[in-house]
């Protein structure tokens, strides 16, 4: 009897228990309330799908080249009921997590001499790019390397094309060409006016050089040009733009020797060269590389031998150069 009555009690209050709880469950659902950094942002009823989808998010991006997102504070979910007729919030939480992060990019830049030049999206393009200009047989090719760069800020890509074109550097080409030889001058004293045949020279070698044997009278006799002393291989430039008149051997002691006529009569000589960049007939600009200094023909050491000429008589350099 005791029994019964407990039965009857219990099956009193599961009853109405059962009915509230069908009641619930026709009105309202389970679901996660998501919050970040303590504020309200959205529900969801998939938290493992919601972070899987933000873990793929910080690991790979939505765009080309991103290395990962850096997103430093993650969402914190509440399990809760709400009306089963609302909708989950997953779209809009994903959404406000990206606003959140700093984006790093992945990409590869084609570096010359130590300088990044050009940027582009793969390791493989970049060697493309270095692999033609080998094939060009770039002057600079020992200074071209590529490497991966990681930035907040995505390059601006270039073509191949575009870079073997910037980079490519046309290797020097030593020429021997025939012609008389340049003896035969009147040292003059004193000094004329370059200007009046628009002539306006530079210096020839602007570092890492001596003067070690000025113009005018020594034991030998005169000294038609400045000796500018430099190591063997340094490279000399025209003192002044013009037309090469020689370029090759004299016989005369200049060894591997350079004329430029500059006109109205001005011309300038560069002598005892180790290699002529430059051959007879050729327009050559000021400062352009024309050959590299030497010890030629009757030198006792390096040095390039700078002469000046006007209508056919040496002047000292030093009158306009080295002073």
């Amino acid at each position: 009897m005791h029994l019964r009555s407990s039965l009857k009690l219990v099956l009193i209050l599961l009853i109405p228990t059962l009915a509230l709880a069908g009641i619930i469950s026709a009105f309202y659902k389970t679901t996660y309330s998501v919050t970040l950094n303590g504020e309200f942002i959205g529900y969801t009823d998939d938290k493992n799908g919601l972070q899987k989808t933000i873990n793929e998010y910080m690991e790979n991006g939505d765009e080309n080249n991103i290395a990962f997102i850096d997103i430093q504070t993650l969402p914190e979910y509440s399990l809760c009921f709400v009306k089963r007729d609302k909708v989950e919030d997953t779209d809009q939480i994903i959404e406000k997590m990206k606003t959140l992060g700093t984006t790093y990019y992945e990409y590869y830049a084609v570096i010359d001499d130590g300088e990044e030049k050009y940027y582009v999206a793969t390791k493989e393009e970049a060697e493309a790019a270095i692999d033609e200009l080998k094939d060009k047989k770039s002057n600079n090719i020992d200074d071209l390397s590529y490497t991966k760069v990681y930035n907040i800020e995505l390059g601006e890509f270039s073509e191949k094309d575009t870079i073997v074109a910037g980079l490519y550097e046309k290797k020097p080409v030593v020429r021997r060409a025939s012609g008389s030889s340049t003896g035969g001058y009147t040292v003059a004293s004193g000094k004329v006016d370059l200007s009046q045949y628009g002539v306006s020279l530079i210096h020839p070698i602007t570092s890492g050089y001596s003067i070690t044997s000025r113009f005018g009278p020594r034991s030998s006799g005169n000294h038609s040009g400045l000796d500018i002393a430099s190591p063997t291989g340094t490279v000399y430039h025209a003192a002044e733009g013009g037309t090469v008149t020689f370029a090759g051997w004299s016989t005369t002691g200049y060894g591997w020797c350079i004329k430029i006529n500059h006109g109205n009569g001005v011309e300038t000589l560069y002598a005892h060269s180790s290699k002529l960049y430059v051959s007879v007939g050729q327009t050559v600009a000021q400062g352009e590389a024309i050959g590299e200094v030497g010890s030629t023909g009757w030198s006792t050491g390096p040095h390039l031998h700078f002469e000046i000429r006007v209508n056919g008589a040496v002047y000292n350099p030093q009158y306009y150069l080295y002073n």
